[in-house]
């Protein structure tokens, strides 16, 4: 089963449960799912690879992981809590995200292999890194892990 597939049927059980939460958060997906499918370049029938709809997951993560920072630091904890409720439920259909150890064992060996040796040098090892971290670790956490590295 496809990740759109597996989201459409996670609809009907959320609504059977009458799940608000879990509703809300997978009607939002399948709007974006909706609108990914239908973009330039995008396949006919209208089916996702489950990558495409892997990177629209980690897209909208990625938007309530920002929105919850904002939220919390105005004051508005009842809406960063919504959106740590989606964010919990979005994070159950995407990859196991890798410790900080892993990832930095992993941007230890892209810089010896590029032969990086100063923090200029990031823009050597960043496109490497982000291609094989992709889904296992964010961009956020990749540049500070390297800042750290560099320092």
């Amino acid at each position: 089963m496809s990740l759109q597939e597996q989201v459409n049927s996670d609809i009907i059980i959320a609504m059977k449960a009458k799940d608000e939460i879990t509703l809300r958060t997978l009607r939002a997906v399948k709007s974006a799912l909706l609108i990914a499918a239908s973009e330039k370049g995008a396949s006919a029938d209208g089916k996702l690879t489950d990558e495409v709809a892997l990177k629209t997951f980690q897209k909208l993560a990625k938007q309530r992981k920002e929105s919850i920072d904002i939220f919390s630091q105005n004051g508005r904890s009842e809406l960063a809590e919504k959106e740590k409720e989606e964010l919990s439920i979005l994070e159950k259909y995407l990859p196991k995200q890798m410790s900080e150890v892993e990832v930095k064992e992993i941007l230890k060996q892209i810089i010896t292999e590029v032969g990086a040796t100063s923090a200029a040098e990031v823009g050597k090892v960043m496109p490497i890194a982000m291609k094989t971290l992709a889904g296992k670790a964010d961009g956020k956490t990749i540049q500070l892990i390297l800042k750290e590295i560099f320092n």
